[in-house]
């Protein structure tokens, strides 16, 4: 018997996976291999890997991120993709001859799957089943429902119609040599819907090859209907994958808890470790080459072509397109960011409404019914939003939260007197976890030295130790404030109610360091960091853990929420602004963040934390886009009087941090001339060069 398969779908464009709706809409999820080397772990069944981006050519270069490419072509991509993939692999995109199948086979691919070069010329799947076998061809079929029912096959990305019935092109494309069918539905698409099973089921009943249905899914229920009601012989997502801790075993358990044949899940694959297995000489020999450089700097600079620069800035707030978040923009200018804002204020009350509901009937599951245990934990830092989380979920709701704190001993002492009094403030119990001064003293040094990030330790432990403490206690769910990524660069939609994830965490907050990177450099142990190391998926799938972000559920605006919690709770602010931002009540548990921390954003990607505040601000009507670009011009440069405390604090000199600061330059953005950096400005946007540029000092 033939199982029916499980398939996630991963949307590439331009080397980034993106989260699709509607095939119009993207939003920049992140790196592919990292969510690969993920589904590895899962031993899923198959995955499809489909790049839609409209040129071949992309650029992923970063510094600071532990996964960092030379190349620059999706076949090189691939590449790296086929070494942790441990799963049949479809790969589609661009596949216009037998060559290029040929290619992406040879690039680590097992099967192509083909659409628009398919329909405008059928013997491509002919040619493709003769020379390689029907098992390696899939022919995809992107189909829209019109408004009067009628369903309609389109190429060129959903772009262009062909006045095919989707019924009779995959008969058709059968007949040609097909071995699959992938079904897309285009008005599905993102929606969160289910699939389209009227349009399943005719195509499954006009072919005798499998069909592989995707699009529309928005809860693990979903598959079981495209396989029992549809007919499909294998059920296929995308965005959902994205959204949810052991998302896809949860899925497979819901079909197999359906009675559907599916293979075994697996939490824990026996050929691929869940943390990363780290290249020790190699990535020794990265960190000495960028030792030896910061001796040579600006001589030896990583250089770039002018036709791979072009910084542009979202015509709507202030953020520009080379950014720590990477993030889409459309034809009019305006980021993604700006766009999911928008989104997020048309919500209505009722709706509000319908999302309190929700939340409280998850934290109703996760209660404690004999007092044993906390009924959920907040992850707090002691600012403004930590004092929003709990004010909300004790006392408004009315739940007895366990309160957690990764302390990583750079308070400000406003920020320290505003900790310590959470538990007397709220009436709660409160863990504080204080690694030891030496280890932070180190990892400062190396987070700086490896990915320019000294705080990379307040990160991994700020997402890590309140995950472990609910495996520890039994506790199933972690409440977090608002998702940084959803709302600074509108990575998912309000709608996904996306969740807290093991990849998440390790791409985008660890920037690929999992803790075990540390262990060796500088007399660090194992032991050492046990505080830094997550949850196992089988601890998080006994305990039944979720991460869930409060702002998904309640409308978030951090200043009104700063202003509710000084004037109810006492929270206290800063006394002045900081060097490099306008705001007094940022980042007070860390008074590196806004500063040294922050400046090195400034040197990797010419902006900085007042361009956050002020983008935001002008998202909220607080300030308009003139007074935003002044208060960047003030701050963003500002190189912050923390250094020096710093600089103390770590051993290190002025000469060796700038030497080092340096090396993480991105060439898409900064220039060495005249014996100065100088890059591109928002207010010099219109000049043909780089304008007046910007020194650093």
């Amino acid at each position: 018997m033939i199982r029916p398969r499980l398939i996630p779908v991963i949307l590439l464009k331009h080397g980034q996976i993106v989260r699709s709706q509607l095939f119009r809409i993207h939003q920049v999820i992140g790196n592919p291999v990292s969510t690969i080397r993920r589904l590895s772990n899962w031993n899923v069944d198959e995955v499809v890997l489909l790049d839609i981006s409209d040129t071949d050519y992309h650029d992923l270069r970063r510094e600071d991120l532990q996964l960092r490419y030379d190349d620059t072509s999706t076949l090189s991509l691939l590449e790296k993709i086929s070494e942790v993939c441990f799963m049949p692999l479809a790969f589609g995109g661009r596949i216009s001859t037998v060559e290029d199948m040929s290619a992406r086979l040879s690039a680590g691919a097992d099967k192509c799957v083909i659409n628009t070069h398919a329909i405008e010329n059928p013997s491509l799947i002919t040619d493709g089943a003769a020379q390689f076998g029907t098992q390696c061809v899939v022919v995809s079929i992107d189909v829209l429902r019109h408004e009067d029912g009628r369903l309609e096959v389109f190429g060129s990305g959903g772009k262009e119609p062909t006045g095919l019935d989707p019924a009779a092109w995959a008969k058709q494309a059968e007949g040609a040599g097909a071995g699959e069918i992938f079904l897309n539905s285009i008005d599905r698409d993102g929606s969160g819907w289910g699939y389209d099973i009227d349009l399943v089921r005719q195509v499954v009943d006009a072919v005798s090859i499998p069909v592989i249905a995707c699009g529309g899914v928005g809860k693990y229920e979903d598959f079981t209907q495209g396989i029992v009601e549809g007919g499909a012989s294998a059920v296929a997502a995308a965005n959902i994958f994205h959204f949810f801790e052991l998302s896809y075993p949860l899925a497979k358990n819901s079909c197999i808890e359906a009675d559907i044949p599916m293979r075994a899940v697996g939490l824990n694959s026996k050929w691929f470790p869940r943390e990363p297995v780290y290249d020790r000489p190699r990535e020794n020999s990265i960190l000495d080459a960028r030792m030896a450089r910061a001796e040579n700097l600006p001589a030896e600079r990583i250089t770039t072509t002018d036709s791979e620069k072009g910084v542009k800035w979202c015509t709507q707030c202030l953020y520009p397109s080379v950014n720590a978040a990477p993030m889409e923009f459309g034809d009019d200018g305006v980021c993604m960011g700006c766009r999911m804002d928008g989104m997020k204020s048309e919500i209505s009350d009722t709706e509000w409404d319908r999302r309190r509901d929700i939340l409280v009937d998850t934290l109703e599951r996760g209660r404690s019914r004999d007092g044993s245990r906390h009924d959920c934990i907040i992850a707090v830092s002691g600012g403004k939003d930590s004092h929003f989380q709990t004010h909300y979920i004790k006392n408004v709701l009315g739940f007895n939260p366990l309160l957690v704190t990764y302390y990583g001993n750079n308070f400000t002492e406003a920020g320290q007197r505003n900790l310590l009094r959470m538990k007397d403030t709220f009436d709660v119990d409160h863990i504080i976890y204080q690694p030891s001064v030496g280890l932070l003293r180190k990892l400062n040094r190396l987070g700086f030295k490896i990915m320019g990030d000294m705080n990379w330790h307040n990160h991994i432990g700020i997402c890590t130790l309140p995950m472990r403490t609910a495996v520890q206690h039994r506790i199933p769910i972690v409440i977090w404030g608002e998702h940084g990524y959803a709302d600074l660069c509108g990575q998912y939609s309000m709608n996904d109610f996306v969740e807290w994830t093991y990849r998440n965490r390790l791409e985008h907050y660890c920037r690929g360091y999992e803790w075990n990177y540390m262990v060796g450099h500088e007399g660090i142990t194992t032991q050492d960091m046990a505080c830094y190391r997550y949850p196992s998926d089988q601890e998080l799938f006994d305990t039944g853990l979720r991460g869930i972000h409060l702002s998904n559920y309640v409308y978030w605006e951090a200043n009104e929420h700063g202003k509710m919690v000084q004037e109810k709770y006492g929270f206290e602010t800063a006394d002045e602004p900081f060097d490099r931002t306008y705001r007094i009540m940022s980042n007070l548990d860390d008074m590196h963040e806004n500063g040294v921390h922050d400046y090195m954003k400034f040197v990797k990607l010419g902006y900085g934390r007042c361009t956050d505040h002020a983008s935001k601000d002008v998202r909220a009507n607080l300030l308009s886009r003139g007074q935003a670009v002044d208060l960047i011009r003030k701050h963003d440069h500002i190189k912050p009087r923390d250094l020096v405390r710093w600089l103390e604090y770590t051993g290190m000199t002025e000469t060796e941090f700038d030497a080092i600061a340096d090396t993480f330059r991105d060439p898409r953005v900064w220039e060495f001339e005249d014996g100065r950096w100088i890059k591109p400005n928002l207010w010099d946007e219109n000049d043909s060069k780089f304008g007046k540029g910007s020194g650093d000092t």
